[in-house]
């Protein structure tokens, strides 16, 4: 059976401080392969793995001065997400650790029933899950 965390009893942290106004977080990970191709045939034999990289989407409403200031200073941070189905003791919970972040982008809208939205892309280390 599948586990379902929800949105709302959930919480994402920058460097300790929790990100006001989060309507979203959203990454993916990738990692680099190259084929190893058979002599004197058209398959592959083996896959040789590289580069691991994390790439990343928080969009916020309106604005986050916290991520802000990363992106002005260069600077790197620690995201961690605390995953919760609900409050009880008894839950299933999943922590999701972001290592060297930094903010790679940073993209502004304005709608016309006046929402701001922010999305801020970023990039990590590595992403441990507990």
């Amino acid at each position: 059976m599948a586990t379902v965390f929800s949105a709302n009893k959930s919480s994402v942290l920058v460097d300790g401080e929790a990100v006001e106004g989060l309507q979203s977080l959203t990454y993916r990970v990738q990692t680099e392969q190259e084929d190893v191709r058979g002599v004197g045939t058209d398959e592959r034999v083996a896959v040789v793995f590289g580069l691991r990289t994390v790439l990343g989407e928080l969009a916020v409403k309106s604005v986050s001065t916290k991520l802000d200031d990363m992106l002005g200073k260069q600077a790197a941070f620690q995201l961690v997400a605390d995953l919760k189905q609900d409050e009880s003791e008894t839950s299933p919970k999943r922590k999701l650790s972001f290592d060297g972040c930094y903010v790679q982008d940073k993209r502004f809208s304005l709608a016309a029933n006046g929402s701001v939205l922010t999305t801020y892309a970023f990039t990590a280390t590595r992403l441990r899950e507990t």
